[in-house]
């Protein structure tokens, strides 16, 4: 038998990510291959997102940074709770945090979040249109 070479073993590596490309048959993109490590960062992160009143918060500051009590007025939850959400949020690292002076102020990480938010939700609409109960 006869050893792989090179360009084999990094060919066939199940850890390998590949950028999105055509597939030769049928056209529709190659999807990258996750490793375990993509796989549980992305859990980690959906654990974070599976949470109306977090998906919520996020939306709101993704408009600009918010401090926690234009949060709680503008979404009309108790500030212990948005603070415990916006505790959560940072700990995913999803909310970057900023001090001045005595307030606080949250914004979004990554404006991508917006983006994976807007496509649960058109994901969501789609599957879920015919749906009469859950």
């Amino acid at each position: 038998m006869m050893a792989k070479t090179q360009k084999q073993r990094l060919r066939d590596d199940p850890r390998r990510t590949s950028q999105t490309s055509k597939g030769p048959d049928n056209g529709f993109p190659v999807q990258p291959q996750l490793n375990n490590d993509h796989l549980q960062s992305a859990a980690f992160l959906a654990k974070s997102l599976s949470d109306g009143n977090r998906l919520r918060i996020l939306t709101l500051i993704s408009s600009g940074k918010k401090s926690v009590s234009a949060i709680v007025e503008e979404l009309g939850l108790s500030q212990p709770l948005v603070s415990h959400h916006l505790k959560e949020l940072k700990r995913s690292l999803l909310v970057k945090v900023e001090r001045e002076g005595p307030f606080i102020y949250y914004e979004l990480a990554d404006t991508r979040i917006l983006d994976v938010l807007q496509t649960l939700s058109k994901v969501a609409t789609d599957l879920l249109s015919d749906r009469k109960t859950f």
